[in-house]
C-alpha cells in the first residue's frame, strides 16, 4: 500500500479528486482518507505544515500499513537549477535547521546516529530532473538561509520532506518524494510568489500523479 504524507489540503486536493475514497478517519490528530488511486492501495494523510507534524504523519501512515511512502507538494527553488511549476524528483533530503555541529563538529544536518547530513531517498523510473532538498520550519526569504541551503548543496526548500525521510529511515520503508515549485529564491518575495504561483504547480503536479503514483510497486 502507499501511505501519501502531504502538507496541506490543497496539495492533498490533487490526489484526492482522483481517489476512490473508501474510508475516513483521524489518526494522531490527522486527517486519513483510505482507498484507490489509479488502480493502487492508497492511505493519504494530510499532516499539517512542519517537521513535526510531517512525522507524526508519516508514523500514521506506516502504522496503517504503508509499504512506501510518498510525499508531493509545491515547494521553494533556490536557484535556475529550478524553474517555476516544473516537477522534480527528490533524491536526497537534509533538515537544515537541526545544527549540532558544536557538539560534534559534524555538518549541518547530520542527525544523531548518521555521519552524513543528507539522508538519500528513493527513486523510482521516472523521468523528472533529480534535485536535493533541504527542509526547514522556516518559510522565510532570509539571505542568511539561502546561503546555508547552498553551501549544503540543495536545490529546493521545503518544510517536511526531511523528517519523513528521518521516520522512513528508521522504519525501514522506502520513501519518494516529488515536488513541483512555487517560488525561486531571488525573483522577487517568496510569499507573493508563492500566493501567485501554487496553485499552478499543483495543477502541473497532479497531471503527473498517475505515472509517478503508477511507479511505485
Amino acid at each position: 500500500m502507499i501511505g501519501c504524507v502531504i502538507a496541506t489540503d490543497s496539495e492533498a486536493k490533487i490526489l484526492l479528486d482522483q481517489m476512490e475514497i473508501e474510508n475516513s478517519k483521524t489518526v494522531f490528530g490527522k486527517t486519513v482518507h483510505s482507498g484507490k488511486a489509479f488502480g493502487k492501495d492508497v492511505v493519504l494523510v494530510t499532516c499539517g505544515v512542519g517537521k513535526v507534524n510531517a512525522a507524526a504523519g508519516a508514523c500514521a501512515a506506516i502504522q496503517m500499513g504503508a509499504d512506501v511512502v510518498l510525499n508531493f507538494g509545491a515547494a521553494g527553488g533556490l536557484s535556475d537549477r529550478t524553474a517555476l511549476t516544473e516537477v522534480y524528483l527528490i533524491d536526497k533530503a537534509v533538515q537544515y535547521d537541526f545544527d549540532c555541529t558544536q557538539l560534534n563538529g559534524l555538518p549541518v544536518g547530520t542527525l544523531d546516529g548518521e555521519t552524513e547530513n543528507f539522508l538519500p531517498l528513493f527513486c523510482p523510473p521516472l523521468p523528472y530532473p533529480r534535485r536535493a532538498l533541504g527542509t526547514g520550519d522556516r518559510f522565510n526569504d532570509s539571505p542568511t538561509d539561502h546561503a546555508l541551503l547552498l553551501s549544503l548543496g540543495c536545490d529546493i526548500r521545503e518544510m517536511e520532506a526531511g523528517a519523513i525521510a528521518e521516520v522512513c529511515k528508521y522504519a525501514g520503508v522506502p520513501f519518494v518524494s516529488v515536488k513541483a515549485i512555487s517560488d525561486v529564491y531571488g525573483s522577487g518575495s517568496t510569499t507573493e510568489q508563492f500566493r501567485k504561483n501554487c496553485a499552478f504547480a499543483l495543477l502541473n503536479l497532479k497531471a503527473h500523479l498517475k505515472e509517478i503514483l503508477e511507479s511505485l510497486e
